[in-house]
């Protein structure tokens, strides 16, 4: 059984930044695109950032572009997400989340979810 499961998040004020990791149970982890996810209150889940299996292609959505940068150790078996000049538009509920197919780019358009932990908070505010 995957189990995904992600940390790092808490309260920062605006401007400042956070990094949140996410630590997956898979024995073919590094075959896999990954993704961070997010769903603020009252929202819907969106996309916020994505990596290839092979970690030489990323994708942001444009809210976060500049600002925020995935990355992936597949020796550990991690995948993390820098994020700085945060806002109080970025407070939200963050969740890693595992494409459901392999060698694949993982792009915005195309990531689908197949496996996601129970997420992090990430709070912005003053």
């Amino acid at each position: 059984q995957v189990q995904v499961v992600e940390s790092g998040g808490g309260l920062v004020q605006p401007g400042g930044s956070l990094t949140l990791s996410c630590v997956v149970s898979m024995v073919t982890f590094s075959n896999y695109p990954m993704a961070w996810l997010r769903q603020a209150p009252g929202k819907e889940r969106e996309f916020v950032a994505s990596i290839s299996w092979s970690g030489r292609k990323t994708d942001y959505a444009d809210s976060v572009k500049g600002r925020f940068t995935i990355s992936r150790d597949n020796a550990k078996k991690m995948v993390m997400l820098k994020m700085n000049s945060l806002t109080p538009d970025d407070t939200a509920l963050y969740s890693c989340a595992v494409h459901r197919r392999a060698y694949e780019d993982g792009e915005r358009a195309s990531f689908d979810p197949g496996y996601w932990g129970q997420g992090t908070q990430v709070t912005v505010s003053a």
